[in-house]
């Protein structure tokens, strides 16, 4: 058994072994990423987005997901390519870019108001490496270097990242741990862990979704503002509408009512709250 260091899970792999994230792998007695490199998404995105409204406001930049992920929300608005059946057939179909490959393109997209490379849309850190080798070349050549995360991952991680990072959207998903571990297969603590680390290191900006019935009370979002506001009053926190999707496509969208008033909360404590 070899065990994986990424996040809380810690899976023991046999060789030839895959995570329950789908995409680390045991080889040769090394637990490594055999997504690397394979993309199954690519644009050239609006920086706001990501979303960041307070980095490089009105740009663009090339934006590259791949496939996995290490939580099962059941709201997934990419799962697709992050869990369930459909991620083999991406696994099958996936291209592959090599870091310098990505950087020539995020080059070649300046003339097009590109300032750099987002690793998003599935979970990126799963298969940091790729992230960190390609950040490196895309931070050498004067790009941009964002990453949109679900923030479950460990320190040791964002220590290979955090040098060529210069700015994060990080989900925070709801600030009840149980929920976090029962709902969304998650680790409240540990995403804790990661953004209070983050914001030393890079712009920083956080996104919570509103599910009701979920996340959807004025007491959590108090909590969890109360909670940011420790880190930085002036960090940018963007509260989102839930759409029906995936396992819960019979639900009803998030009253926009709600998110105002949620919104409005969150403003008791932070500077800067988006929706």
């Amino acid at each position: 058994m070899t065990r994986c260091h990424v996040c809380f899970r810690h899976c023991d792999l046999v060789e030839g072994g895959t995570g329950f994230c789908g995409a680390r792998i045991c080889r040769g007695g090394e637990v490594v990423a055999a997504n690397y490199g394979r993309i199954t998404s690519i644009a050239l995105d609006p920086i706001e987005k990501k979303p960041l409204r307070r980095f490089y406001p009105g740009s663009r930049i090339l934006s590259v997901g791949s496939y996995g992920c290490n939580l099962r929300c059941p709201f997934c608005q990419n799962n697709e390519i992050s869990w369930g059946e459909e991620v083999k057939e991406y696994m099958a179909s996936a291209g592959t870019l090599k870091p310098d490959e990505l950087v020539e393109l995020g080059i070649k997209y300046r003339n097009k108001g590109n300032i750099g490379i987002a690793y998003t849309y599935n979970e990126p850190l799963i298969g940091y490496e790729f992230v960190r080798d390609t950040a490196r070349m895309a931070h050498d050549a004067g790009l941009k270097n964002v990453l949109v995360s679900n923030g479950t991952a460990s320190l040791s991680v964002l220590s290979e990242i955090a040098p060529y990072i210069d700015a994060m959207n990080i989900d925070l998903k709801c600030f009840d741990p149980d929920i976090y571990r029962n709902v969304l297969g998650g680790d409240l603590e540990m995403t804790k862990a990661f953004i209070a680390n983050a914001v030393k290191t890079s712009h920083v900006e956080l996104t919570s979704l509103i599910v009701p019935g979920i996340n959807d009370t004025h007491e959590m979002m108090r909590d969890m503002t109360s909670w940011i506001a420790s880190l930085g009053k002036d960090i940018p926190l963007h509260i989102t509408r839930f759409y029906p999707r995936f396992h819960m496509a019979d639900r009803s969208p998030t009253p926009v009512s709600l998110i105002n008033d949620l919104a409005e909360t969150a403003r008791e404590r932070l500077d800067n709250v988006f929706w």
